[in-house]
C-alpha cells in the first residue's frame, strides 16, 4: 500500500498545489467502529503503542486496518528527523489517538475541534496527566499534526504556547517553509522591521501560522482573497493583527496579493433619527463636496442634528427645498441655545459636559455648515433659491463679539521644562515592550525636537519629505556635515510641504533640529514611496518605518506624555490637555514677545499664513511686553507737561496777593506769565505777550528772580490735542497753532492780532520730573 506524499504537485495552471494525505474516496470513512473494531482495540491496549511485544501478524491489527491506514500514511508524509526518539514519539501518538478512538467508539475523523482539544489539551500538563508514565511532550506535537492532516484542526490559538513553526515544519517540510520565510524576512528588514531578527519568533509565528490556515506554504498562494480569509479566521489571535499587516504588504511588494486596505476605523455611521429624505440629501451633499474629508465628516454631523431638529419641531420639512427665511430663523435661534448632548447620535464621551451650553466658536461653526450646505445645494441647482444663506443663516452679532483671537499658550516655564525634557530624552522614558520603544531613538528624538522647534501642525510634520533640511550661509548653500568654518554660523532652513492654508514654503530654524533630522536619515531604513493624500503626489516620506509613515497623533499620544512625565509637569493646564498644536502658539507667542522680536507679518511667513489675521489667533502679547510698551509710550506724560513755577512767598504770607498783586510766576523760558489759571490758558503755548506777561530781559524780570524769598515748584499741565501735535510734530504745528489762535482773546483781553503779537512761538520749557534734583522741600503744584 503506498502512502500518498504531503507534497506539491502540479495543478491545471501549471502551479504546485498542496493536497491532503487523506483522499475520502481512498478510505472507508465511517464514523461509528464496528464491534469487532472495538474488540480489537480493547485487546490490544497498550500494545497500540506498537513496541517490543508488537506482532504485526496479529489478527487484531487487521481488524483495526481501516483506522491505522490513514495514521500510517499521515505518518509517511510528515517531514520529521529520523530518529529513535522521533519515531517512538510518533508511534506513540497513533496508539493514543487509537486508544482515545476506543474510549469515544467514534472514528478520529468524525471528532469534532472541542474532542481533538480534550485530546492535545490546552496546556502540556493537561495532555501528559491522562496518560502518566508513558507519554511526555514530545508526542503532543505529533497529535497536533495528526488533528490538523486528518481532520483540519486548526484551533491552535487555544493550546497555549505552542511551536508553529515546528509544526509547518512537519507538514510541508523544512525547505519550502524557511524559503517563504527568508523572503517575508528580507523584505521587512529593508523596511525596518524588527520581528524575525535574532530572537524574536513573532515573524515565523505568524506567518507559520499563515501557512496552516491557508494550508500551502507557497508565497504565491497568499493571495488577496487569502489575506481576507485569514482575518475572519476565529484561530486568529488579536495580537497577529499587525504583524500581518506587514506581512500583507511584504507578500503585496513581491507582486503576489494587493497591499492591505486602509483602516475603516473611524467610518462615518448611517444618520438616524432624521427623516429618510433628509438623511438622503446630506449623503448626496456629502458624496458631492470637495471639502477636505474632515470638513466634510463634521458638516455631515451638523446636518444630521439639523435633521432631528427638524424631525422633531417641523416633521413636515424633510427636504432642503422646503426651508423658508422662517426655518433659517428658528434653526439660527436654536443653535444660539444648543447644549451638549441635545440632537446627537452617539452620546459616548458626553457624560461630563453633557447639558452645558456649546461655546460661541462651536455656535459659529453649526452655522457655518448649515450655509455652506444650503449654498451648495443652490449652486448646484439642486433646489430653488428662496433665501440667501449669507443673510438667513448668518451668525448673530452677540455671537461673533465672543470669539477672538486667544492663543492656548503653554507657560514659559512648563515650555522650558519640555524642551529640556526633548533635549535629553532617553529610551527608558518611552513606552516599549520587550523589544524597546516603537521607534529607534534617532527617529523619536527627530520627531520631537521638530514638535519643539519648528512651530509646525502634527499633519505637517507627519508629512515631511527626506531631504527636507538644508544649510546655508549668507545665502550660499553648504553640506550640512561640513567642517568649514563657515559651517559653524550656517543658517538651517526647513522645507514645509504644502498645508492646511498655503503652498510649500522653506522657514529657518534652530540647528538643533537640522542635526537630529539629519542624524535619522542617515540611518533610516529604505521605504517604499507612500501617497500624500494632500497633494496625491508619492514621495519619500521622512517619518516611516516599517512601510507605515508615523501617525500624526503619535506626538500627542506619546510624545508629549512622556515628555511630561519626564520633565515632572502635569499634562493640562488651564487651558487644557497639552496638545500638539498649542506648541505652535507657544513658539510664535515667543518669538513675538522677545527681545528683538519678530513682528506680524514676519511671524505670518514663519507660520505660513495667508493673512496676518490668522496670525493674530497664534500669537499672545505677554504682560512683561506689554507693560514696558505702555511706558514706553508715555500715555501720561503725552498729555500732561510739567513746567516750572515760581511762587512770591512774601506776597502770599503779607495778604498781599488777596490784594490783586502777582504772587505766582510761569517760566515760560522767555518770560513769565502771571496769569492765574495760566492751565486754562489758550495762549499759554503761543504766548501774545499780554499784560500778564513779563519778559526776563526786562527790569522787572530780572529783578523777580533776584528775589531772595521764592520757592521754585512743579505744575502740571494738561495739553490739548493741538498744543500735542505743536509737541509731538513742531514748527509746522506751531505755526498752525499761531493760526488758530491769532483771534483768539488773551486772559488781558484783546487778541493777538490786536496786541500785534509776533508771528512765532517758543515751546513750553519741559522739565524731566524723573531725573532732576529736588530740594527735599519742594513738592508738585497741580490745579
Amino acid at each position: 500500500m503506498t502512502a500518498p506524499a504531503l507534497a506539491p504537485a502540479p495543478g491545471a495552471d501549471g502551479r504546485p498545489t498542496w493536497s491532503w494525505p487523506i483522499d475520502p474516496d481512498r478510505y472507508n470513512r465511517q464514523p461509528s467502529l464496528t464491534v469487532l473494531e472495538l474488540e480489537a482495540l480493547r485487546h490490544l491496549g497498550m500494545n497500540l503503542r506498537r513496541r517490543r511485544c508488537y506482532d504485526r501478524d496479529a489478527p487484531e491489527w487487521h481488524a483495526i486496518a481501516r483506522l491505522l491506514r490513514p495514521l500510517d500514511d499521515a505518518r509517511a508524509a510528515m517531514h520529521c528527523p529520523d530518529t529513535p526518539h522521533h519515531r517512538r514519539a510518533i508511534t506513540d501518538a497513533i496508539g493514543l489517538i487509537l486508544l482515545r478512538a476506543a474510549e469515544l467508539e467514534t472514528a478520529y475523523w468524525a471528532w469534532t475541534p472541542q474532542e481533538w482539544l480534550r485530546l492535545i489539551g490546552t496546556t502540556v500538563d493537561e495532555f501528559e496527566r491522562p496518560w502518566p508514565g508513558w507519554i511526555d511532550g514530545t508526542v503532543r506535537p505529533y497529535v497536533v499534526a495528526y488533528g490538523y492532516l486528518l481532520c483540519g484542526f486548526t484551533d491552535f490559538d487555544r493550546l497555549g504556547p505552542f511551536n508553529r513553526l515546528a509544526l509547518t515544519w512537519r507538514v510541508f517540510g523544512k525547505e519550502p517553509a524557511d524559503h517563504s520565510i527568508r523572503q517575508i524576512t528580507d523584505v521587512l528588514g529593508r523596511w525596518g522591521y524588527r520581528i524575525g531578527r535574532g530572537e524574536d519568533q513573532r515573524l515565523p509565528t505568524v506567518l507559520c501560522q499563515a501557512f496552516l490556515l491557508n494550508r500551502s506554504p507557497l508565497l504565491e498562494d497568499l493571495t488577496t482573497d487569502a489575506f481576507a480569509r485569514l482575518r475572519k479566521d476565529s484561530a486568529w489571535a488579536r495580537w497577529h493583527t499587525g504583524s500581518l499587516h506587514g506581512i500583507q504588504r511584504a507578500v503585496a511588494s513581491l507582486g503576489h496579493c494587493d497591499p492591505p486596505s486602509l483602516s475603516k476605523h473611524g467610518s462615518m455611521p448611517a444618520i438616524e433619527g432624521t427623516a429618510e429624505a433628509w438623511a438622503a440629501w446630506v449623503e448626496r451633499w456629502y458624496d458631492t463636496s470637495t471639502l477636505t474629508l474632515k470638513v466634510r465628516r463634521t458638516f455631515r454631523v451638523i446636518m444630521a442634528k439639523a435633521g432631528r431638529w427638524l424631525a422633531e419641531e417641523h416633521p413636515e420639512i424633510t427636504e432642503p427645498s422646503r426651508w423658508t427665511r422662517q426655518t433659517c430663523a428658528a434653526w439660527v435661534a436654536k443653535v444660539d441655545r444648543l447644549t451638549v448632548g441635545e440632537y446627537v447620535q452617539r452620546e459616548f464621551g458626553l457624560s461630563k459636559r453633557d447639558g452645558e451650553p456649546i461655546s460661541p466658536r462651536t455656535k459659529a461653526g453649526y452655522l457655518t455648515a448649515t450655509r455652506t450646505f444650503f449654498r451648495d445645494c443652490q449652486e448646484w441647482e439642486w433646489i430653488p433659491r428662496r433665501f440667501d444663506p449669507a443673510r438667513a443663516l448668518a451668525t448673530p452679532r452677540s455671537v461673533h463679539a465672543l470669539i477672538g483671537p486667544n492663543p492656548r499658550v503653554i507657560a514659559d516655564d512648563i515650555w522650558a521644562k519640555l524642551l529640556w525634557a526633548g533635549l535629553n530624552l532617553k529610551p527608558e522614558d518611552l513606552p516599549a515592550n520587550s523589544s524597546g520603544p516603537c521607534y529607534p531613538m534617532e527617529l523619536i528624538r527627530a520627531v520631537t525636537l521638530t514638535w519643539l522647534f519648528s512651530g509646525q501642525r502634527s499633519d505637517e510634520i507627519a508629512r515631511l519629505r527626506v531631504g527636507c533640511i538644508r544649510w546655508q550661509h549668507d545665502g550660499a548653500p553648504i553640506p550640512g556635515d561640513s567642517r568649514d568654518v563657515l559651517a559653524k554660523d550656517a543658517v538651517c532652513l526647513l522645507d514645509v510641504p504644502t498645508h492646511k492654508t498655503g503652498t510649500a514654503f522653506t522657514k529657518p530654524v534652530d540647528p538643533l533640529l537640522g542635526q537630529a533630522i539629519e542624524a535619522w536619515q542617515a540611518i533610516r531604513p529604505d521605504q517604499p514611496k507612500m501617497l500624500d493624500r494632500k497633494t496625491s503626489e508619492h514621495v519619500d516620506l521622512l517619518f516611516a518605518m516599517r512601510a507605515r509613515r508615523v501617525a500624526k497623533t503619535y506626538i500627542n499620544t506619546t510624545i508629549i506624555p512622556s515628555l511630561c512625565r519626564k520633565a515632572g509637569v502635569p499634562a493640562a493646564d488651564v487651558r487644557g490637555n497639552i496638545t500638539s498644536h498649542r506648541a505652535r502658539s507657544t513658539i510664535a507667542s515667543q518669538l513675538y514677545n522677545a527681545k528683538e522680536p519678530m513682528t506680524l507679518f514676519e511671524l505670518q511667513a514663519w507660520l505660513g499664513h495667508r493673512s496676518p489675521e490668522t496670525t493674530q489667533h497664534y500669537v499672545k502679547i505677554s504682560p512683561n511686553k506689554l507693560v514696558k510698551a505702555y511706558s514706553d509710550a508715555g500715555y501720561f506724560e503725552r498729555n500732561v507737561r510739567t513746567i516750572e513755577v515760581l511762587v512770591d512767598r512774601d506776597a502770599v504770607t503779607s495778604g498781599a496777593a488777596g490784594g490783586g498783586k502777582p504772587w505766582q510766576y510761569y517760566d515760560l523760558g522767555h518770560g513769565w506769565c502771571t496769569y492765574t489759571f495760566f492751565e486754562q490758558c489758550p495762549h499759554r503755548m503761543a504766548c501774545a505777550h499780554c499784560d500778564f506777561y513779563t519778559p526776563k530781559d526786562s527790569s522787572k524780570g530780572q529783578l523777580l528772580e533776584a528775589k531772595e524769598n521764592l520757592q521754585r515748584m512743579l505744575a502740571s499741565v494738561p495739553l490739548s490735542e493741538e498744543e500735542r501735535a505743536a509737541v509731538d510734530d513742531g514748527q509746522a504745528a506751531l505755526d498752525k497753532l499761531l493760526d488758530q489762535l491769532a483771534d483768539v482773546p488773551t486772559p488781558a483781553g484783546p487778541t493777538p492780532r490786536e496786541i500785534g503779537a509776533p508771528a512765532s512761538a517758543t515751546l513750553l520749557p519741559i522739565l524731566d520730573v524723573t531725573t532732576r534734583a529736588m530740594d527735599p522741600g519742594q513738592c508738585g503744584l497741580r490745579r
